[in-house]
């Protein structure tokens, strides 16, 4: 009897178009048709109105991109519980998910498929208010319907999800459309004085933002199946051929050094710690400095942090485990102490912090001059078949190359750290007195 357990996993089902669908069509609902006639009506005035909208949506793309990162670092289905158990513990995940399975998701599905339901009937009953019952009944199959399709077959129910998203996506051109053509005929009164009665009470301005982000959720729910997506790991190697490659990390090069010298001109300009934050301080206000700095704080930089402690924590324990997986709660512990010890130094002592990114960085920079002069040992030694038509098999495609691009990019990120302690620096400007006491750079 062979004692080797196999482990259960997730058939890959879902390509690159089916996982869109689930986010496009999934933000694109009831909500995106209800919200903005309560978001009007609850801040008072049309221009606010856009201004929530605007908002809202950069949340959310500053939330998506952190989910995105997520994803790629953790690449196991079941979206927060998964990132919560990796990095809080079974109990905060388990309350999480008894929260979520018993109230939040029955509550969403629920009052999705009503409004759902009240759109389907409504064409029935033009002079008077559907039955409630009938509403009620209609939601209840809808609910069954789309349950009984998911559980036979996933490629089905991403055919039916495009269909739909296909569907919203021609409602909402028609919209739009339908809204230029007003504005070109002169249909413009709404936004004579554009803010006039606007409520700038909290409460509105709370339902307000509840309302439009209601409206744009549902861009975290790929995170829940990653395990079926056809392809997780998001490498560069999805550019399919070294010469691609080498022009993929030479482009990004480029536009990292165009980005870095940019932050120097600004962190001598404007010679205060704070990185975007200070910039955009300075430049949108105080109200888009703050959105930036509260996502900037409770999402991105921990759940970054999160992730490269725990690529550090696997990095250092996999020598001790070399013929199996290390056990997650090592792994957790060497990540924890990381943070912490790193924590510790920067709260103590800038100048011990610096001596140990001096340190670490001659680390890293002798590691990749071994992999640099071990390569151009191998080359000199005649193995240079993977030059041999270097650009065959090349993936031209928009999205292996985005990806590729994104790999790139975040490999060369951290350009923009020094401006996060400008105030630190002696020297913030890079200028001197020469000899007759004249400023020279």
């Amino acid at each position: 009897m062979d004692d080797k357990t196999e482990k259960l996993n997730l058939k890959r089902e879902v390509g690159l178009v089916g996982a869109v669908s689930l986010i496009s069509g999934t933000m694109i609902g009831s909500g995106i048709f209800m919200s903005p006639q309560t978001v009007l009506s609850t801040i008072g005035s049309p221009g606010a109105s856009l201004v929530v909208w605007a908002c809202c949506g950069l949340l959310v793309i500053m939330a998506s991109f952190c989910y995105a990162e997520l994803g790629t670092v953790i690449r196991e289905s079941g979206g927060e519980y998964i990132y919560i158990l990796k990095t809080s513990g079974p109990v905060m995940a388990f309350m999480l998910i008894f929260s979520s399975v018993l109230f939040v998701r029955p509550a969403g599905v629920a009052g999705i498929s009503l409004s759902f339901a009240q759109y389907v009937v409504a064409p029935f009953y033009t002079d008077c208010p559907p039955p409630l019952l009938l509403v009620k009944g209609m939601a209840a199959v809808s609910i069954l319907v789309i349950a009984t399709v998911n559980c036979l077959n996933v490629r089905f129910a991403m055919k039916i999800q495009v269909f739909f998203m296909v569907a919203k996506l021609l409602a909402l051109v028609v919209i739009i459309i339908g809204g230029l053509v007003m504005l070109i005929r002169g249909h413009t009164e709404n936004f004579e004085n554009s803010f006039e009665n606007t409520n700038v009470g909290l409460n509105p301005i709370g339902i307000a933002f509840y309302q439009g982000l209601w409206s744009y959720d549902g861009w975290n729910n790929l995170n829940y199946v990653t395990e079926e997506l056809k392809r997780p790991e998001f490498v560069l190697a999805a550019i399919g051929s070294p010469g691609a490659s080498f022009i993929i990390w030479t482009l990004c090069g480029f536009i990292s050094m165009l980005a870095g010298l940019c932050y120097s001109e600004l962190g001598t300009v404007i010679p205060e710690s704070g990185g975007e934050f200070i910039y955009i301080l300075r430049t949108a206000g105080k109200v888009v400095a703050f959105m930036f700095s509260f996502s900037f704080i409770v999402v991105m930089r921990p759940a970054s942090a999160t992730g490269v402690a725990l690529s550090f924590a696997e990095y250092v324990v996999a020598p001790f485990y070399t013929g199996c997986t290390p056990p997650i709660l090592a792994v957790k512990c060497i990540a924890a102490a990381a943070i912490m010890g790193l924590t510790a130094v920067n709260c103590l002592s800038v100048r011990l912090a610096v001596r140990i990114q001096v340190v670490s960085m001659v680390f890293k920079l002798v590691a990749l001059a071994v992999i640099i002069l071990g390569g151009a040992v191998m080359l000199f030694q005649g193995h240079t078949e993977n030059f041999e038509e270097p650009f065959e098999n090349t993936n031209a495609d928009i999205s292996s190359i985005g990806i590729a691009f994104y790999q790139g990019l975040w490999s060369f990120g951290g350009w923009n750290t020094l401006n996060y302690l400008t105030e630190e620096l002696k020297n913030p400007e890079g200028k001197q007195l020469d000899g007759m006491g004249k400023v020279s750079v």
